[in-house]
């Protein structure tokens, strides 16, 4: 919220203030469906993360769900066991 009398810096310290504290590193809990799972991390092009947004929004899903779709797709036509996960 924009306070009359103040320059950009100062609102912005005003809004950090007025949020409520983060937790602590030492409070963090992982997310259930995370724990025991490592990230697969690719650089693709903008066009292709737009498509890729488009197709989750149409079909109702994540990201996640469309790569796992993906993975699996590429593990059954190399022979090897797909792992459903999504």
């Amino acid at each position: 919220m924009k306070k009359p009398g103040l320059g950009l810096k100062a609102q912005l310290q005003a809004e950090k203030a007025a949020r409520p504290a983060a937790k602590t590193t030492g409070d963090l809990q992982p997310r259930t469906g995370r724990e025991g799972k490592k990230p697969v991390i690719g650089y693709f092009s903008a066009d292709l993360s737009k498509e890729l947004g488009r197709m989750r929004i149409d079909e109702g899903t994540t990201l996640q769900a469309l790569l796992g779709e993906a993975i699996d797709l590429l593990l059954e036509n190399r022979g090897k066991h797909p792992f459903g996960e999504r």
